[in-house]
């Protein structure tokens, strides 16, 4: 400990060091994205969307595709809030131009881990 001389009083007092403080970070909140199936958007552009957007390999964009068409919904990723808004207004306005109703939605991510 570290003494610390007082002149008015002449009295000699023990200072503790200050700690550092790491600032404790807590990881962002993630959000799953979620495709629905529905009667008209293409299969193709699904995975057009799912590559280009989502950048998974076509392969994955195929197994996600049919697990979405056989299922009725499937994850497209897990991102942070703000980017996974962005990447559903990408994929709607991309869609809209398209006249596809495909639609996505976003949930909390229940598997903070993975």
């Amino acid at each position: 400990m570290a003494e610390k001389f007082d002149n008015d009083s002449g009295v000699v007092t023990e200072q503790k060091p200050k700690e550092k403080l790491e600032p404790k970070l807590k990881r962002p909140r993630m959000y799953r994205v979620l495709l629905h199936n529905d009667d008209y958007t293409t299969r193709e552009f699904v995975v057009d969307v799912l590559c280009g957007v989502f950048h998974h390999s076509e392969s994955k964009a195929m197994e996600i595709m049919l697990h979405v068409h056989y299922t009725g919904v499937g994850v497209a990723g897990v991102f942070t809030r703000e980017v996974a808004e962005t990447k559903i207004a990408i994929v709607e306005k991309l869609a809209e131009e398209r006249e596809y109703p495909l639609r996505l939605t976003m949930e909390p991510d229940e598997n903070p881990d993975e």
